[in-house]
């Protein structure tokens, strides 16, 4: 499994942005209020990026002989989720981005209510963002030496009939 790339997250940041944007911008065109995201969501994002690393913990001291051995499918699905909390945490900060522009790209100043309820959940989403990036960086093992990429034989190398 490869580790999440930062051009995944800034795509992901980039599109959040625009749908911000444009899903305010519709809203109010149709005469609807903005979009204001429920407070309780950036610590729902805070209370993710913890589970994330205490998950990531013990693969941690396994890897480093600290710990008695985990379960491989364990390890991959801890992974899997730091990666998609991870991408999931970009693209609704990114969001948050594009609904916290279109707020001040209006000529009435927003409320503190909804500008604060924006603000945090970006501050959330980048919590999330950097602790699944940490549980990613902790389920990694060590490259062992003896772990080479499969490829061609080298030309002078001669196989082994015995």
């Amino acid at each position: 499994m490869r580790r999440t790339s930062p051009l995944t997250l800034v795509a992901a940041a980039v599109l959040g942005v625009a749908a911000g944007f444009i899903i305010d911008q519709l809203l109010t065109g149709s005469g609807r209020p903005t979009f204001t995201p429920s407070v309780m969501l950036p610590v729902l994002f805070v209370l993710l990026g913890v589970a994330n690393i205490v998950l990531a913990l013990p693969i941690r001291r396994a890897t480093r002989g600290l710990a008695p051995r985990v379960d491989p499918f364990r390890a991959v699905r801890v992974a899997m989720l730091a990666k998609a909390s991870s991408i999931v945490g970009a693209l609704v900060g990114g969001i948050g981005v594009g609904l916290l522009l279109f707020l001040l790209t209006r000529p009435v100043p927003p409320s503190v209510g909804s500008s604060g309820a924006v603000t945090a959940t970006i501050v959330g989403a980048v919590v999330l963002v950097v602790a699944s990036m940490i549980a990613e960086q902790l389920c990694t093992i060590r490259k062992d030496d003896d772990d080479e990429q499969p490829g061609p034989p080298e030309p002078d190398a001669t196989p082994s009939h015995h």
